[in-house]
């Protein structure tokens, strides 16, 4: 019994009006919503992005969807746990299913809930044609494959959530032992990546090693790699500060760009990630360091794995 999917994710920030022009010249749509801003990919019915105003830009919690059965396993396995606990819904976000608070102050909701139906992929119709000649092969004929430079990028989905967590391998053990998660490849002791057991991206969670815990970026679908390149580049047009990019990773081998929001967090563009189908026997690996970036693109920056919520 797990969590079957990535619901939101809501980050606390000292404004959340810059969240939401960000979020929307991003390519969501979304804005205030009583007392917390709510962000989601055009066409889909699901909370993707929650804003709540605080303080300080952090985490604020990580939601997941289940089933009836998946739910009372999870609640069950929590009560036995060591570091994790039932909490009461917070007052800015109050919500049904569980509450859980583990010892990184780390908090989740979980709840009953199915995956939107997906906008394209091994779940869903393709609604997007994009086809590409290779040497041999001419999958476009008598068209012009580049798309128009005015084309509006939208996300179709929230796909990942990457944190800073101060224990990889006691925050792996909670998302396996917990939550019901799946290693799916790292990279030393600095990086993880676990996905669903029952059928999902290559990594719907990410974790990076540090001292202290924290938000890192959050990652969003788009249709193809011309969209990646196209929204990245819109994005710093608009006088957004560039994370990474464009380039292709190693580990999950998605295309992608990242940008930084207005507290230093990343957004992702992404598009063609591994999927790992239910009950599929897919070996994890330990990636050496200088073999799990990226396969090409410009170099990382050096404060891309810095945590910047740390400093605040």
């Amino acid at each position: 019994m797990t969590v079957t999917h990535l619901s939101h994710f809501a980050l606390q920030v000292p404004d959340p009006e810059a969240g939401i022009q960000f979020y929307r010249d991003f390519g969501l749509e979304g804005g205030a919503n009583g007392n917390k801003a709510v962000m989601r990919c055009a066409g889909r019915d699901q909370d993707q992005v929650v804003l709540v105003e605080g303080p300080r830009r952090e985490l604020h919690h990580i939601c997941f969807g289940t089933t009836e059965e998946g739910l009372a396993s999870i609640k069950a396995r929590v009560e036995g746990s060591n570091g994790a606990s039932l909490i009461d819904p917070p007052t800015e976000t109050p919500a049904e299913g569980i509450w859980i608070r583990d010892w990184e102050n780390m908090t989740y909701n979980v709840r009953v809930s199915e995956a939107a139906p997906s906008l394209g992929g091994p779940n869903g119709h393709v609604d997007v044609e994009w086809k590409v000649n290779q040497p041999g092969h001419y999958g476009r004929m008598g068209g012009r494959g580049a798309p128009d430079r005015n084309l509006q990028v939208k996300p179709r989905r929230l796909g990942h959530v990457l944190h800073f967590t101060t224990d990889l391998s006691r925050r792996q053990e909670f998302y396996e032992n917990v939550l019901g998660m799946r290693m799916s490849d790292r990279s030393a002791d600095i990086i993880a990546f676990m996905h669903c057991a029952g059928g999902s991206d290559h990594h719907v969670i990410g974790l990076i090693q540090h001292e202290k815990t924290g938000f890192h970026h959050a990652s969003f679908e788009v249709a193809n790699p011309d969209e990646v390149g196209l929204g990245g580049s819109k994005m710093l047009e608009k006088g957004y500060k560039d994370g990474w990019g464009f380039g292709r990773h190693v580990i999950g081998s998605n295309f992608f760009h990242y940008i930084r929001d207005p507290w230093n967090s990343l957004a992702e563009y992404f598009s063609d990630i591994d999927y790992i189908p239910k009950d599929y026997d897919w070996q994890a690996k330990d990636w050496d360091p200088e073999d799990s970036l990226y396969l090409w693109g410009p170099g990382v920056p050096e404060d891309f794995g810095h945590n910047f919520e740390a400093d605040q």
